[in-house]
């Protein structure tokens, strides 16, 4: 068949249908190249760049949910893509911010829990999509999570790691803090359903979760260890990441300081470029290793 003839025959089964479903088919496949479109930031090599790129895709995003509101792919790239950039910039520049302005600090918190809220809302309601009532019935302690497979593992981490995100960063709102618990199930049952899913970064949420609690809150420094282990051995030790959250959420609670300038220091060896895939998020990992190590006099106390 000529291209002109299948060109004529795809218009012609085009007008069979009502505008409105031409609309839908349009923001669909729109949708679903942007679901896919995450390669694109995750190799970029300027955090900065990527910085001011992403509020017009996530708005981008956004808009199309609104033509297409259970798009999963869309959820997905909305939880993980508001979680992302709350963490990497939001969060980050409040963290740097506190020293020298406690207001601007604060403000910037506020954002961060927004846009984590946001992410949680959005990834909630994807999980919603694909096990009806998910949230209700999560919260009612029914075995909806046994109903999960290895494809749900994406959703159910962006999720949790919204969740606790958002939990960490409102530490006096009670309510929030409550489902602490919840987010351990969610992303204990990812982990058992996708231990490598990318590269092992389920396991950086629960060298936090391990580290940063005390013993006599449940925590273990010897969890987080060996969580930490199985980050560096499924990535390859391409990650600096879970060497980041090993030094922040371990190391200072131990007042160890040699250690903890040496972990940072094997994060900031970690070659970037080797793995084009964990480039930005290396980068965003190396960026806060180093502003970790600029503060080393304040953390420890000789």
């Amino acid at each position: 068949m000529s291209r002109w003839a299948l060109a004529v025959l795809c218009a012609g089964a085009l007008s069979a249908f009502p505008a409105c479903s031409i609309k839908k088919l349009a923001v669909n496949s729109l949708g679903n190249a942007l679901a896919k479109g995450g390669d694109t930031y995750a190799s970029d090599d300027d955090p900065e760049l990527v910085r001011q790129a992403i509020p017009f895709a996530l708005k981008t995003i956004e808009s199309l949910l609104a033509e297409s509101p259970r798009h999963e792919g869309l959820l997905l790239a909305a939880a993980s893509g508001f979680t992302q950039y709350s963490f990497a910039f939001v969060q980050a520049d409040a963290d740097v911010a506190e020293g020298t302005d406690l207001a601007k600090a604060t403000e910037l918190r506020r954002r961060a829990l927004r846009l984590y809220k946001r992410a949680l809302g959005y990834g909630l309601r994807g999980l919603a999509v694909r096990h009806d009532g998910f949230e209700r019935r999560l919260r009612a302690g029914d075995a909806v999570l046994k109903e999960a497979t290895r494809e749900d593992v994406p959703l159910l981490y962006w999720t949790a790691a919204a969740w606790a995100a958002a939990i960490s960063i409102a530490k006096d709102d009670a309510e929030l803090a409550a489902d602490l618990a919840v987010v351990e199930v969610l992303m204990r049952r990812a982990l058992e359903l996708d231990e490598g899913f990318a590269a092992g970064s389920i396991h950086d949420f629960f060298i936090a979760y391990e580290g940063a609690r005390p013993p006599a809150a449940g925590g273990s420094p010897e969890k987080a260890r060996q969580h930490l282990e199985r980050a560096l051995a499924l990535s390859g030790g391409n990650r600096a990441a879970p060497l980041v959250s090993y030094a922040e959420s371990v190391l200072i609670a131990k007042q160890d300081r040699k250690e903890f300038e040496s972990t940072l220091n094997r994060a900031l060896a970690v070659d970037a470029d080797k793995v084009p895939e964990q480039r930005l998020a290396n980068l965003v990992a190396q960026r806060r290793a180093r502003w970790l190590l600029s503060r080393a006099d304040e953390l420890f106390v000789d």
